[in-house]
């Protein structure tokens, strides 16, 4: 049983991967004000949160009675999304996930989509919420977004207190991170994928 919530942190975590979204949110950790910044990224980890349980709870159901498809197709899909994301950033570097746009009162539903909520997040919900009780389920996705957000609220404090004594070497960790990080989203892409095909092939 231990095993299992320890996997289902170690998906969601790998996932939502609060080193890469800080490369993808460095516009808004650059440009915004500390109080904004915590604001909208608690907001955005709220909002993750209401849409995980519901797929955790939901299930596969939410797909083949609601949405008409198959849970493999989607599986497949956040895949190759990911797989796509971690390809162009091992060899593109930051430029290929592109700076934070939107008013202050949207950066919320702007940090909770597509980074956090998206087909692979998605995916590990409903895959937590079958593997594991809905409380539990319900305990790894707020610890994952607790421990997501506390850590990208860390990293905008010690960007606005290093970044004009530490400039370069704040360079570096972007770009030695973001491809460490991008290696490891694109190898649970692979795995994905794989149990996408899989599932679809014991159909038949």
């Amino acid at each position: 049983m231990l095993t299992s919530y320890l996997h289902a942190f170690a998906l969601f975590f790998s996932l939502l991967n609060p080193f890469l979204m800080s490369i993808y949110m460095i516009g808004m950790i650059r440009n915004s004000e500390a109080k904004v910044f915590n604001k909208a990224l608690i907001q955005g980890c709220l909002i993750a949160f209401i849409v995980f349980m519901l797929f955790a709870w939901g299930g596969e159901a939410i797909f083949s009675k609601y949405l008409n498809v198959r849970f493999e197709a989607f599986q497949i899909f956040g895949g190759l999304i990911f797989l796509v994301i971690g390809y162009r950033y091992v060899f593109q570097g930051a430029d290929t996930i592109g700076e934070m746009r939107g008013a202050p009162e949207h950066l919320a539903g702007t940090i909770a989509m597509p980074f956090m909520i998206g087909p692979g997040t998605i995916s590990a919900a409903v895959v937590t919420g079958m593997s594991l009780p809905i409380s539990g389920a319900a305990m790894i996705i707020f610890l994952t977004l607790a421990l997501t957000c506390g850590l990208m609220i860390l990293m905008k404090f010690a960007h606005d207190h290093l970044r004009y004594k530490h400039a370069k070497y704040i360079d570096r960790y972007v770009d030695i991170v973001g491809r460490l990080s991008a290696l490891l989203i694109g190898t649970i892409a692979v795995d994905m994928i794989i149990n996408g095909i899989i599932g679809v092939m014991a159909e038949m």
